[in-house]
């Protein structure tokens, strides 16, 4: 099914490309969603991503099942990242917030998965991570979901590595203390750093 859409949508069937956008609109927009932390802008980096989708479609070729919508998961992300750039021109694109700079970042594997976080649904999770600081979001998605490294981070962010591994560290305590909250589990005391 996908070469065949593929085919069409390479001459520009409006039929084919529209089913394609039916077929991959909803997964899509939840990996933009993911980096935006709201659903207007998800829906603006869609639209602009299926756009660059469409005028580039002609380029991709067809490895194996699944790799057209790994391609145009790609597509989006960098269409994320352009848009938090544009809206952060003025700052610097990994804003760190002084406040919760000062989250002590226990040891993560001093933390026992909990039972009780199995209780927590998908959509809450994901609710949680849009809630989390620009910075930490985008590093989080793109180490956890999209699987880059921190020196393919760094590179994607114009940022040292150490810079994307503390974003992460942050990000990872910052979701865990939102998840105790959630769950009411009473987090681990934390000491300021001196």
């Amino acid at each position: 099914m996908e070469e065949h859409l593929l085919k069409k949508a390479i001459v520009r069937d409006a039929g084919a490309i529209e089913a394609l956008y039916d077929s991959y609109a909803p997964s899509l927009l939840s990996v933009c969603f993911r980096y935006s932390g709201n659903r207007d802008d998800a829906e603006d980096i869609l639209h602009d991503g299926f756009i660059k989708i469409i005028q580039k479609i002609h380029t991709f070729k067809l490895r194996s099942d699944g790799s057209l919508e790994a391609w145009m998961r790609r597509i989006m992300v960098n269409t994320a990242l352009n848009f938090l750039r544009s809206r952060q021109k003025e700052k610097n694109f990994i804003d760190i917030d002084p406040i919760l700079d000062k989250i002590d970042l226990h040891d993560e594997e001093e933390a026992d998965p909990e039972a009780i976080y199995l209780s927590i649904d998908r959509e809450q999770i994901m609710q949680l991570i849009c809630e989390l600081p620009a910075g930490y979001r985008t590093v989080f998605n793109l180490f956890v979901f999209e699987q880059y490294g921190h020196r393919e981070i760094a590179e994607m962010l114009a940022c040292s590595e150490n810079t994307s591994k503390s974003q992460l560290s942050k990000a990872r305590a910052l979701l865990r203390k939102k998840m105790d909250q959630l769950v009411n589990i009473k987090p681990l005391p934390t000491y300021e750093k001196v």
